[in-house]
């Protein structure tokens, strides 16, 4: 099956690209909106994700990937949430801000800017490679 992508939002004062990389893997926890819950269960393992940088920064940062899929949330026992684990593939070499985002037309339709309040949306390989090219970022195989 094809790649997907995704963006995945953390504010970074709790959970940074930094953090990701530094730590070389982790548990994406703590989700409570039904709708980014089903986009962590619809991710495969290689799928890429966009990491922005939510409240302070609003920025995209990075590129990680999904290294393991969806399995029932550790911090929810009993209660219907779920994780996935990602992995850190590299820094944007030049971030692309929130601002920039909504100035770029080929960006006009992201999920980022459409669902503003979700942590995960899904985004199109057309975006992802437009925010890439953005950051001054060439793909990482």
């Amino acid at each position: 099956m094809p790649t997907q992508h995704f963006l995945i939002k953390s504010e970074p004062d709790v959970y940074s690209f930094a953090d990701l990389i530094r730590d070389g893997r982790t548990i994406w926890d703590g989700v409570r909106n039904y709708e980014a819950r089903n986009n962590l269960r619809a991710m495969r393992c290689g799928d890429r994700l966009l990491y922005y940088h939510s409240n302070i920064g609003k920025e995209v940062v990075g590129i990680a990937e999904v290294v393991k899929t969806a399995y029932p949330d550790p911090t929810a026992p009993g209660e219907d949430w779920s994780v996935v684990e990602v992995a850190p593939l590299c820094a944007l070499t030049a971030p692309v801000t929130l601002e920039a985002i909504r100035k770029e037309s080929k960006l006009k339709d992201i999920n980022l800017l459409r669902k503003g309040r979700i942590s995960v949306v899904p985004v199109t390989r057309a975006e992802f490679t437009q925010v890439l090219k953005m950051g001054a970022t060439k793909p990482p195989k």
